[in-house]
């Protein structure tokens, strides 16, 4: 019987991510190292690493930045303390923030502005949550379930919605749904906050799982994207397991499986699935097949402090 990978399309670096990694690159280029970088520029071990390796220093705090050095905030965006905190301390502030992020955190004061309390679905621990609730703190709340949408009081104000971006539309549905259960007719942004990649991920996923009885998501332990994907292959009936590349492939859970689904989250370089598809057919695994459920052509602009570089 035939071995067969099916590889899912689109999968790895989206548009966000590939433009933060451009930054430090052009900066380290231009300018030399270290630069800093304040949280991981991308939720990527692998990344992480290879910058480290070329001089980018991240740090979890701008105040562990030297006074006058260049700090590059990363995709996921950051509160406007943060960003005021920089330039009392005399930062060159880069902002690699992923424009998909910047339009939710616009949003979030457009609301609060206007008198709405805003309810932020996502999850409270997240980077991305932080810095968006970090807009208007005394008027965003943060809702991580229906649960917390039906004990949500709003004290008269009318709430509108807005949602981490690194969430799927079904994955905030039954929240939204909750909310709009409890307080009627919802403001929300004229487009959806959900990112184009994080959607796509997942539809590609689900696609695998009608065929694939085991799905390898490629990504690391601390990327909410790459983790969801885990969760939808599980969902959707198959098998899946989260690696980190190919050196972190267990043979012993291919057993039992002939048609075998790969992805890999959105901060997750195309260099690690292909090295994963190279192990699988040396494994046995040697008929690939790509499933694609989307094409993407985004791309962002890069800042002016390095698009002339």
């Amino acid at each position: 019987m035939s071995r067969r990978v099916l590889l899912a399309a689109p999968r790895s670096f989206c548009a966000g991510v590939d433009r933060a990694i451009e930054i430090v690159e052009r900066l380290l280029a231009e300018h030399g190292p270290p630069i800093y970088v304040r949280h991981q520029i991308v939720h990527n071990d692998h990344v992480v690493r290879r910058l480290e390796q070329m001089g980018a220093v991240f740090v979890d705090s701008e105040d562990e930045v030297p006074s006058g050095e260049i700090c590059v905030l990363s995709a996921h965006g950051v509160a406007p303390a943060v960003r005021e905190n920089c330039e009392r301390r005399g930062l060159r502030v880069v902002d690699a923030v992923c424009p998909l992020v910047s339009k939710v955190h616009a949003e979030a004061r457009r609301y609060a502005d206007t008198g709405h309390l805003v309810a932020l679905v996502g999850h409270a621990d997240h980077v991305e949550v932080i810095g968006t609730r970090g807009e208007r703190p005394d008027s965003t709340v943060v809702i991580e379930s229906p649960e917390d949408a039906e004990k949500l009081e709003s004290d008269g104000r009318p709430v509108a919605v807005v949602t981490q971006t690194t969430l799927s539309l079904d994955d905030v549905q039954a929240t939204v749904d909750a909310l709009e259960g409890r307080f009627g007719t919802l403001r929300r942004p004229a487009a959806d906050d959900i990112c184009y990649a994080t959607q796509n991920r997942q539809d590609a996923v689900k696609r695998l799982a009608e065929e694939a009885t085991l799905i390898l998501v490629i990504g690391s332990e601390t990327s909410s994207n790459a983790q969801r994907l885990v969760e939808v292959a599980r969902n959707a009936g198959a098998a899946a397991e989260l690696i980190g590349g190919d050196d972190e492939l267990d043979v012993a859970v291919l057993d039992g499986h002939t048609t075998i689904g790969l992805t890999a989250g959105a901060s997750t370089p195309e260099e690690l699935v292909e090295a994963t598809v190279s192990r699988l057919a040396e494994l046995g695994w040697g008929d690939l097949e790509e499933i694609t459920v989307a094409r993407e052509n985004v791309q962002f602009r890069l800042p002016r402090e390095v698009a002339a570089s």
